[in-house]
């Protein structure tokens, strides 16, 4: 994250979003040190992490927050090598790397801090995902920016924090994503056969019936990655061309077999 905000941000005079983008301010104005200014506006949001979330969080959300101002004063020297000139590429991959970082730091359940512990708060009682609470929050942080710096820049930096919160929830997430195949079939047996002997995966059997017959119907549940879906969908149409499917994105899955 300290990479992202130095080496992208700050050499093409963009900020970041949450308390990190406020301490941008005031780097930009007074040429106050970031990760100091992060580090005092936090104390605030403590206190209220201190009260409505679980004290193993806020260990945890005041490491982070320390590392994090400590060494994004420690790497400031990265924003004197402008890796590139040209502020919307600085932007896209200013978000990815800095969403990277973000989303490695909450895959553990860790935060840095800052709008982190407002998105923790907002996904504790209002079940909003982090990425996109804290975005929604960022958007007013962009009128100030707006006033100070000009529409176009914060236009930019939009862009950055938009990218930034969907790598994040991408990242929290997995990139690689499963299926969750629902398979309803008379030849249920053979086809959960041929699955756990041909495609190697487990399957479950969930009890069902008809909406309209009232008959009694067994569903075969089974998790498969991508480049086996293919693989399932030609092996349940040769067993049962009448077979129904219902197919369903899976962010992940863990167990034998998988992760």
């Amino acid at each position: 994250m300290s990479i992202g905000v130095n080496a992208f941000y700050l050499s093409n005079n963009l900020l970041s979003g949450g308390v990190s983008g406020i301490a941008m301010f005031f780097y930009y104005l007074y040429d106050w040190p970031i990760g100091i200014v992060t580090f005092f506006f936090n104390i605030p949001l403590f206190v209220a992490a201190y009260m409505l979330l679980s004290k193993e969080y806020v260990i945890s959300a005041f490491y982070g927050m320390t590392a994090f101002s400590i060494i994004i004063d420690s790497t400031r020297f990265l924003s004197a090598y402008q890796i590139v000139d040209d502020v919307l590429l600085a932007a896209i991959y200013g978000g990815i790397v800095v969403g990277i970082g973000g989303g490695m730091v909450f895959r553990v359940n860790g935060s840095t801090g800052g709008l982190d512990i407002v998105s923790a708060i907002m996904k504790k009682y209002y079940n909003l995902n982090r990425g996109m609470a804290g975005f929604t929050v960022n958007i007013f942080i962009m009128f100030f920016a707006a006033m100070l710096f000009g529409a176009k820049m914060a236009m930019y930096t939009l862009i950055a924090i938009f990218i930034g919160a969907n790598v994040t929830d991408k990242v929290i997430e997995g990139f690689n994503r499963k299926k969750t195949v629902l398979i309803i079939s008379m030849q249920y047996e053979k086809i959960a056969f041929e699955i756990i002997h041909n495609i190697h995966r487990g399957v479950t059997m969930l009890d069902g019936s008809g909406g309209y017959t009232k008959e009694s119907k067994k569903i075969v549940m089974v998790a498969v990655t991508n480049t086996q879906l293919p693989e399932l969908r030609m092996l349940v149409e040769k067993i049962d061309p009448n077979a129904f499917m219902i197919v369903n994105d899976t962010a992940e899955v863990m167990g034998k077999g998988f992760e």
